[in-house]
C-alpha cells in the first residue's frame, strides 16, 4: 500500500497538534499546579480520606479504566461501519467540552473539577484509539516511523505554543498586578477546549473515510468488540513476535504513562517546587521531546525499532533511579531534559512498531483497540499502584522505584522479540 498524499499525512498529524494541548496544559502543567493549590491536603470521599496527589492518581486510573471498557465496543463498530472519523469527532468534542467546564473548578468544587478531568481524559484517550488506527491506512510500513514521529513532533510544537500563551497571561497577572486572582489559570482550560476542537477541524476535513471491514458482526453491537478482542488474542498465537512485543509494551508503557502523568505532582509534593519552576520543567520536556521523536526515528532506520526501544527503556530505568535521588530544582531540570528526550521517542516508536507488526487486515481499529486496551489497563495499574505506594509506604519516591520495576520487566521481555538484522524485519519465532 503506498503512503497517502502529503496533504493527508499533514491532516492526520494535525490532530496531534490539536489534542496535545490537553496532554500538556491539563494533564501535565497548569491543571496539576492549580489543583495542588486549591485542593485540601486530604480529600474526603466515600467515607475515606485520600491524599491530594493520590486522589489525582486514582482519578486518572478511573478515566483510563472507563476508556479501556468502552474502546472495544466503539472500535468494533468503527471497523465494521468504516466510521473511525465519526468516533474521533465524538470523543474530541466530549473531551474539549469537559476542558471548557474545568473553568468551574475552585477550592469549593474540587471534586467537580476531578469529575470533568475524568471526562476530558476519556475524550482524549477515546479519540486517540481511532486516530492511531488510521496510521496503517495512510502510511506504508517503511514510512510509518516517520509519519508517527511527525504527529508527535507537531503535537509538542502546538501544545508548547498554547502553553506559552497561557503562561504569559498567568505571569502578567502575577507580575503586573492585574488582580484577576486564579482566573488566568482557570481560563487556560477552556482555551485548551477551543484549541483542541478548533484545530481538529483541519483533520476532520482532510482525513479520508476509513475502510469498512468486509466481514459482518457475529454478535450484538455492544458485545462484538469484546469478541473481537478475543479473536485478536487468539490470533496472536500465529504472530508470536507481535505477542512478545505486546507483553513488553504492556509493562514498560505502564511506567512511561505514569511518569508522564505524575511528574508534576511529584515535583510539587516531594520537591516543593514553585509553580513557575514546575511549568518551566514541563516546557523543557516538551521542547526536547520534539528532537527526541525525530532522533530516535532516524536511529531506528539504522538499527531497527526493537534495538532503539531497548535503549529507550534502559534510559527510563536510569531516570527512575535519578528521580529517587533528586532533591534540587536544578536536578529536576536535568531530569526533565532526559525525560523529554525519551518521552517522544518511546511513544512514537511504540506506535509505529506495533503498526509494522500488524498482519494484513482491514480491521485495524480492532487491533489498535487491543493495543489501546493494553495501554489503558497498564496505565490504570501504573497510576493506581503509584498512588497506593505513596499512601501506604510514604512519599512518592518509593512509588518511582516501583515504576522502575515495570521498566525492568518490559526490558527483559523485549529481549525475546527477535529481529533479523539483514532485512530489519521481525522474525516469526515460536512463543
Amino acid at each position: 500500500m503506498p503512503t497517502a498524499s502529503k496533504k493527508v499525512i499533514n491532516g492526520w498529524a494535525m490532530y496531534d497538534w490539536a489534542n496535545s494541548s490537553y496532554a500538556l496544559v491539563v494533564t501535565s502543567t497548569i491543571f496539576p499546579t492549580y489543583y495542588s493549590a486549591v485542593a485540601p491536603e486530604h480529600i474526603e470521599l466515600f467515607g475515606r480520606s485520600f491524599g491530594r496527589a493520590a486522589m489525582a492518581s486514582y482519578a486518572i486510573s478511573l478515566s483510563y479504566l472507563i476508556i479501556a471498557f468502552l474502546s472495544p465496543i466503539l472500535s468494533s463498530i468503527a471497523d465494521y461501519k468504516g466510521n473511525k472519523k465519526s468516533f474521533m469527532k465524538f470523543f474530541c468534542y466530549m473531551g474539549s467540552l469537559a476542558c471548557i467546564c474545568l473553568v468551574f473548578m475552585d477550592k469549593h468544587h474540587v471534586l467537580l473539577g476531578l469529575f470533568f478531568s475524568v471526562i476530558a481524559s476519556v475524550g482524549f484517550s477515546g479519540s486517540i484509539v481511532f486516530y492511531n488506527a488510521y496510521l496503517p491506512e495512510i502510511a506504508a510500513e517503511e514510512d510509518q516511523d516517520r509519519v508517527s514521529a511527525k504527529g508527535f513532533a507537531l503535537g509538542y510544537v502546538g501544545s508548547v505554543l498554547l502553553m506559552i500563551a497561557c503562561l504569559a497571561v498567568i505571569e502578567c497577572n502575577d507580575n503586573l498586578h492585574w488582580g484577576l486572582g486564579a482566573w488566568p489559570a482557570r481560563l487556560s482550560f477552556p482555551a485548551v477546549g477551543f484549541w483542541w476542537a478548533g484545530f481538529a477541524q483541519l483533520t476532520f476535513r482532510i482525513l479520508p473515510p476509513s475502510k469498512a471491514s468486509e466481514q459482518h458482526p457475529e454478535h450484538s453491537i455492544l458485545t462484538n468488540g469484546f469478541y473481537e478482542l478475543g479473536k485478536v488474542w487468539n490470533q496472536l498465537v500465529h504472530y508470536p513476535t507481535l505477542k512478545r512485543y505486546l507483553r513488553s509494551f504492556f509493562f514498560y508503557n505502564m511506567g512511561v504513562q505514569t511518569v508522564m502523568m505524575m511528574a508534576t505532582y511529584f515535583a510539587s509534593e516531594e520537591l516543593k517546587l514553585p509553580d513557575a519552576s514546575l511549568i518551566m520543567s514541563i516546557l523543557i520536556i516538551q521542547l526536547v521531546a520534539i528532537g527526541g521523536a525525530y532522533l530516535f526515528s532516524l536511529l531506528s532506520a539504522r538499527t531497527g525499532n526493537i534495538f532503539v526501544l531497548g535503549v529507550l527503556i534502559v534510559i527510563w530505568i536510569g531516570i527512575c533511579v535519578f528521580a529517587y535521588y533528586t532533591r534540587t530544582p536544578m536536578e529536576f531540570y536535568i531530569l526533565a531534559f532526559f525525560v523529554g528526550m525519551v518521552m517522544g521517542g518511546i511513544q512514537s516508536m511504540s506506535r509505529s512498531t506495533y503498526s509494522k507488526l500488524l498482519p494484513e487486515t482491514k480491521d485495524t481499529a480492532s487491533y489498535f483497540s487491543f493495543y489501546d486496551v493494553c495501554d489503558k489497563i497498564g496505565t490504570v495499574i501504573g497510576t493506581a499502584s503509584f498512588g497506593y505506594v505513596a499512601e501506604s509506604v510514604g512519599g512518592m519516591r518509593n512509588s518511582v522505584l516501583a515504576l522502575m520495576g515495570y521498566f525492568i520487566i518490559g526490558f527483559v521481555l523485549l529481549l525475546f522479540v527477535r529481529v533479523t538484522p539483514k532485512t530489519q524485519t521481525y522474525a516469526t519465532v515460536h512463543a
